[in-house]
């Protein structure tokens, strides 16, 4: 894989108690120095006219100027420094070069992965909140559907971070040219993400939530990409698949509740990976969350292992009875039956 990076986001400063700290990026390069095959790439920090395509411009000024200002806590959980708005650029124009890389045929052993922070999925359109300032996978998704060279009109992003990419949503709720799908924890923060959440007007059907109850694991997730998120993806038809790659459904996350190992990941990997050359998508991967350092660095490296050639292990047992229901609650309230 192709992993975009930049010392710059180290420097956005959480303070040391935080559990988004730029050692989340550390150990992901220590696991990955491990491995063979891995390049790195330094991609420009993303143009404010990219961050106000999907971010109102008011917001932009705001947190800029908080950042210029000193930082501090913008709400009790998303904490800024002064280096956070240079950070937060970064990591939203490595999202970006790693769609652009996906659009323009990048694929195999170098598919794109974007290693950025702070991450973006809760980021609203006007607003950080949950670590999040600028909604990384939204500016990339936005920048490649309005260049016409790019020649991409239709994008899946897939959350499968353990909560719920409200922002994501937010952003993309009116839009049919972008289909949002998670499959994340119920009832974890921030509470959004049910399955009647489905898009509004002419976008109605592009918004696909599936809320699993705590405890889930590898089989769990790997029939939500089966039953539903192939057959959604198959009819949608995208020309983009971007993964919002979060690590914290993993068994030993320490603020997550779900059973994911890092095999699972690896088979997630695998699904998605087929999926996408199904659908002749390009496939691009940004990273989200994860508080294990461990369990974090090595499901990104799992990731890259996936593509280097390793084949994953099928799981034992069969998925929970209630992933069973909810995945058929799902299907019907987007007819995909």
């Amino acid at each position: 894989m192709q992993f975009g990076y930049s010392e710059t986001c180290l420097a956005h400063d959480t303070g040391k108690r935080h559990p988004e700290t730029a050692d989340r990026l550390r150990a992901i390069r220590r696991a990955l120095a491990k491995r063979h095959g891995v390049s790195y790439v330094e991609a420009d920090a993303a143009t404010e006219s990219a961050v106000t395509a999907v971010h109102d411009a008011d917001y932009v000024d705001e947190i800029r100027s908080f950042c210029a200002d000193g930082g501090g806590n913008w709400d009790p959980d998303t904490v800024a420094s002064a280096d956070t708005w240079d950070a937060a650029l970064t990591s939203a124009g490595l999202a970006e070069w790693a769609a652009r890389e996906a659009a323009a045929g990048a694929d195999g052993r170098d598919t794109p992965f974007a290693v950025g922070r702070p991450p973006g999925h809760h980021a609203v359109a006007d607003d950080a909140m949950g670590f999040c300032f600028i909604n990384n996978a939204a500016v990339a998704a936005q920048a490649l559907l309005d260049d016409p060279d790019a020649d991409v009109d239709r994008a899946v992003i897939f959350d499968w971070d353990v909560h719920h990419g409200n922002g994501t949503q937010d952003i993309f709720y009116d839009q049919r040219d972008v289909l949002y799908a998670s499959a994340h924890e119920e009832g974890l923060y921030p509470g959004t993400g049910e399955v009647d959440e489905t898009g509004t007007g002419d976008a109605d059907g592009t918004t696909l939530n599936v809320p699993l109850a705590a405890g889930a694991g590898d089989e769990d997730y790997l029939l939500v990409v089966d039953e539903v998120l192939r057959p959604a993806v198959e009819r949608y038809d995208p020309d983009l698949f971007v993964v919002s790659a979060g690590f914290d459904a993993h068994r030993h996350d320490p603020i997550s509740r779900m059973r994911v190992s890092t095999e699972g990941y690896a088979l997630l990997t695998d699904r998605i990976r087929s999926l996408a050359a199904d659908v002749d998508a390009g496939l691009a991967f940004v990273l989200e969350g994860g508080y294990g350092l461990d369990t974090l660095s090595e499901g990104v490296a799992i990731v890259h292992e996936t593509f280097d050639g390793r084949s994953p292990m099928d799981p034992d047992d069969g998925p929970d009875d209630r992933t069973e229901r909810l995945v058929e609650d799902v299907r019907s309230a987007h007819d995909l039956d």
